[in-house]
């Protein structure tokens, strides 16, 4: 899998999509953290579990929370859409 900044992604997205349309996955970055994947369509519809877990821990290591919460405060800021 390749990783292009945005600006790069931007100027040369036709590119990008033939190459997905081939196959390839493409990770769009901004300040060098990942913030887009452009996947095959029918790559796109499954779902790779371990894949989303190991990006979801890399993704929480990079959050800093002021504090530790509670389950409750986690839960009630998921209900309000802030978590």
């Amino acid at each position: 899998m390749d990783r292009v900044g945005i600006y790069y992604a931007k100027a040369r997205l036709s590119e990008l999509i033939e190459r997905v349309e081939r196959g390839e996955q493409v990770t769009i970055t901004k300040n060098h953290k990942p913030v887009a994947k452009l996947v095959p369509a029918k790559a796109g519809a499954e779902v790779d579990r371990r894949a989303v877990m190991r990006e979801l821990r890399e993704f929480a290591k990079t959050v800093k929370l002021p504090r530790r919460l509670s389950v409750r405060e986690i839960k009630r800021l998921a209900r309000e859409g802030s978590a």
